[in-house]
Order: C-alpha cells, then structure tokens, then sequence
C-alpha cells in the first residue's frame, strides 16, 4: 500500500538526492545555532524553496483544472517591482542618527504589490474562463507584456531597497526557522482546509475531469477557474515579495525567470496530472523541494550550471512519459512477452 500512494514516488525521489547529498556533500545535515536562528544545508535549501512553494501551490489548483500559467514570473517581477519602488528607503536624521524610512507605509506598499498581483490573475482569468481563450495563449499574453510592464516602470534598472523591516520578508527568522516558511504554512494550512473541509475541492477535481458535466451538474465552472487563476497570481505575488526582500531589490529583467516552469515541473513532480482532476498540495511542496534540493545538489559538486537544466529536462520528460497513457500501454505489451518468457523458462 505504501509504493503505491501516490507521494510514494516523489518522496523517494527526494529520499535519494537527500542520500546523494548525505555521501557526497561533507556536513550536510549539519546544523548549527547561532543568535537563536538554525543555519545549514537543510535550512538554505527550505528557505530558498519557499518562493516555490507557492507558485507551486498556486500551480496546482490552476493544472487541476486543465489548465496552465505561464505568467507566473512575470507577475513575480510586478509585485515586486511595485513594493520595492514604494518603499524604496529615504536616509532621514533621527536625534544625530541617520536611519532609513519608507516612503509610504509598508502595509499600503505590500496591499499595493498583492493587488497588483491580483489584477494579474483577474486578466488570466478573464481570458481563459470570460473569453474562452486557450490557457497557455492567455498566459503567454500577460508573460510577456507583464515582465515589460515591471521594465518600464523601473526604465529596465535595479531598484534598490533600504528599509529593514521589509527585508524580514525573505530574509528574517522567527523562533529560530526562516519566516519565509511561516508564510508558506499559512498559505498552504489555508488552502487545504478548503480544500478538505469544503466543496470547493470536489468541484475542482470535477472540473479537471469533465468540466461539461461540470456545468451541467451546477457547477459554476467559469466563475471556479477564474478563481484559481486569481488565487495563481496571488501566490506568485506573495513570492514576489520574498524573493525582492531577499535580494533587497527588484530585478525586472530577473526576478521570477522561468519560475513557472519550475513550479509545473514541481506540480508534476508530486503527481497532479497535466490532464487536470486528482491533485496534491503535499506533492506540490514535496516537488519544490525536490527542485531546489536538486539545484543545490549540483551548485555543490561544482558542476556547471547549464547541467541543472539538463537534468531538468530529463525529470520534465520521464515524468511526460509516466503520465502518457500510450507508454503505459506500450510498456506493459513489451513486459508481457518477456515476463511469460521468464516464466516458461523457470518451469
């Protein structure tokens, strides 16, 4: 029963990098406790994850519905490109001493950013479930003018963060644990009580499988897939302002690139199916930390990065032909033959 629950094949996945790390990488689970906050392998690689997490959680609610996004980077770039420029960090003198403050209030400048965000996912969902367009054309739209929306408000420069408590965002602890990873609790805590304790997950998995007999059994299939394309862009801008607050800057032209693939890579990883229905918000976070286990992995054993989306690659396309009911087929006509001929033999 265990090999075959579903998370038994993600888990092993990261079972064997966590081994191949443990015998190749000096100290890896090593941790250490300095100032009251946890330091090691096993920390940077969850605190590094988490930005992740959530475009994966997001992710996975938009697959299961038969769709995708592919503007999740982009709308990582806007959100935080928007706090980072209404924050920004202006010196003032304070009793003889010079100190940084936010040129608006910091909970107006991440409102702003987060509604940014969500405007974002109002577009991708106004496509896909108002106009009927093809998720991945709708997506590819906001892809590219979004990341040149965020480069036209920063003229394709850096801009440069100076206020402190921001960067407790990405790079703060709280009890000793990055806080990065509080936030991904929440998130994650929130959306699988809703999932569990509602309806709403029933008529996702439902939309997935048949989004016609949806409709017709009274779901509101239009109005539920505008959602999770909302609820998409919301994590994307909560990871926005991780990664801005980690680098205490935002980075148009960077910031978010190719997060999206990762986090479909990630969604699939943890055994949701590209061709909507069953989902796992559990897989999802057990992909994403199969990723950056895997990048770390290979940062440490000084091989070049371009290897990192070699081996990439190879993940997309075994998890493609896993999922492809033709290769199943085709598996089991080329293990039959040989299985029969293994037991004649034996006789």
């Amino acid at each position: 029963m265990f090999v075959r629950h579903p998370l038994f094949r993600p888990l092993a996945a990261l079972a064997l990098l966590l081994l191949v790390d443990l015998l190749l990488i000096p100290g890896f689970f090593r941790l250490e406790l300095k100032d009251g906050h946890l330091y090691g392998s096993v920390i940077d690689i969850v605190n590094r994850a988490a930005p992740l997490m959530l475009a994966a959680l997001g992710m996975t609610l938009v697959i299961a519905t038969r769709g995708i996004d592919i503007s999740v980077g982009a709308v990582v770039a806007i959100s935080g490109t928007v706090a980072a420029m209404l924050i920004g960090g202006d010196m003032v003198m304070r009793h003889g001493v010079a100190e940084y403050v936010s040129r608006v209030p910091m909970a107006w400048a991440l409102a702003a950013a987060l509604g940014a965000a969500l405007l974002c996912g109002a577009w991708n969902g106004l496509l896909v479930a108002g106009l009927g367009l093809q998720p991945i054309v709708a997506t590819l739209i906001l892809m590219v003018a979004g990341r040149g929306l965020a480069q036209l408000m920063t003229d394709g420069q850096i801009v440069t963060v100076y206020y402190q408590p921001y960067f407790f965002i990405g790079g703060g602890y709280l009890l000793g644990l990055p806080f990065a990873l509080y936030i991904v609790g929440a998130v994650f805590l929130a959306t699988a009580l809703l999932m569990r304790h509602t309806a709403l997950g029933l008529f996702i998995q439902a939309v997935g499988i048949n989004p016609v007999a949806a409709r017709l059994a009274g779901v509101r299939t239009a109005t539920l897939i505008f959602l999770v394309y909302v609820f998409c862009s919301a994590c994307a801008g909560m990871a926005g302002l991780m990664i801005s607050a980690n680098i205490k800057s935002a980075d148009a032209n960077n910031a978010g690139l190719l997060l999206e693939l990762d986090a479909i890579l990630a969604v699939t990883l943890g055994g949701t199916s590209l061709g909507g229905g069953k989902f796992s918000l559990v897989g999802s976070v057990i992909g994403a930390l199969i990723i950056q286990t895997l990048t770390y992995t290979i940062y440490s054993l000084g091989l070049a990065p371009e290897v990192n989306m070699v081996v990439k690659s190879a993940v997309v396309f075994l998890v493609c032909l896993s999922q492809s009911a033709e290769f199943k087929t085709m598996w089991a006509r080329l293990r039959g033959p040989a299985l029969h001929s293994k037991q004649g033999g034996t006789i």
